[in-house]
């Protein structure tokens, strides 16, 4: 790592979803000259939804990936630099920390912000990615409305499967849980929540053999894992609960992280354990994980950053 290679910035933020654009507004009013890095999905999450009807502000609604250009050409009016490219490595073993994009370039940041978010687990089955947008969908709190009076399929047996069955069940005339083993994951109070609601049928045993519907979704085939047999259920909508998996694989061995890969934040804070390294949005949330509570995070990681750097100053 020769010195000519490497770029020196003030703050450096990784992820581009409603956190890290939202962290890049506030960094760049308070004059941090923020650089901002997109990721492999620049806009995050948000960009493969539809229609967002929760977050504050659009009474019409707004598509996701439209609310997405809206965050992040304000970013740019406030004066961030915002650009294509991906963290590929880090070095936070000495300060300035280093972090290397795209597998070639190595940048010196005062002060970092993680917001890579988390991706959602998918089954892996061609219809699904096929009807993603059209029926299918990761995230019942987000897309659960639009199914209001529907009859829709979910999979997954931990408190979010159960947890979202039990929100769909309140919106739809029946849910369909489909459940790979003969037991849930989920705690005690949530399985006897989902057995007791009258229209949840849970489907043990099972996986999903098929979504169906050529551009929407119409059904799902599902299949018992004990005798091989399938039954076709009509269906409006499915929902895949089989957890998140936070993108933070480089940051490993430099910051603190639960069993599952999220990165622990000092509660009430942004701050990592590392001083001058914070982390906001889906990476550090597995409790909510909604756009709103996301951009929050992100004006909170820009003001933890900001008092950081002055103290340096």
């Amino acid at each position: 790592m020769s010195n000519k290679e490497i770029e020196k910035v003030h703050l450096l933020i990784i992820g581009s979803g409603p956190a890290g654009y939202t962290a890049a507004i506030y960094a760049a009013r308070a004059n941090m000259k923020p650089v901002l890095y997109q990721g492999i999905q620049p806009g995050g999450q948000l960009t493969i939804t539809t229609e967002v009807e929760n977050y504050p502000g659009y009474p019409e609604g707004i598509q996701g990936p439209e609310m997405m250009i809206n965050f992040e050409k304000q970013a740019v009016r406030m004066g961030a630099d915002i650009r294509y490219g991906m963290a590929t490595k880090v070095d936070f073993s000495v300060q300035p920390y280093r972090v290397e994009i795209d597998e070639e370039n190595w940048i010196e940041a005062d002060a970092v912000i993680i917001s890579t978010g988390a991706s959602a687990k998918w089954l892996g089955i061609e219809s699904e990615q096929r009807l993603n947008g059209f029926g299918v969908s990761a995230c019942a709190v987000c897309d659960g409305f639009f199914f209001r009076g529907k009859e829709v399929a979910i999979v997954g047996a931990g408190d979010t499967a159960a947890e979202e069955a039990l929100y769909l069940s309140k919106l739809c005339t029946h849910v369909h849980m489909i459940v790979r083993r003969d037991a849930m994951r989920a705690s005690k109070v949530m399985q006897d929540r989902v057995l007791n609601a009258p229209n949840i049928t849970v489907y043990w045993n099972s996986e999903t053999d098929e979504i169906l519907g050529e551009h929407k979704v119409e059904g799902v085939r599902i299949k018992n894992t004990k005798d091989n047999t399938t039954q076709d259920v009509a269906i409006g909508g499915f929902f895949v609960a089989i957890g998140h998996k936070p993108n933070s694989d480089i940051f490993k061995g430099f910051i603190d992280m639960d069993e599952t890969g999220y990165i622990k934040t000092i509660p009430g804070t942004s701050k990592t354990n590392l001083e001058g390294v914070f982390a906001a949005g889906d990476v550090q949330d597995k409790n909510y994980r909604q756009a709103v509570t996301a951009a929050g995070s992100g004006c909170m990681a820009a003001l933890d950053a900001e008092r950081y750097l002055s103290t340096k100053a």
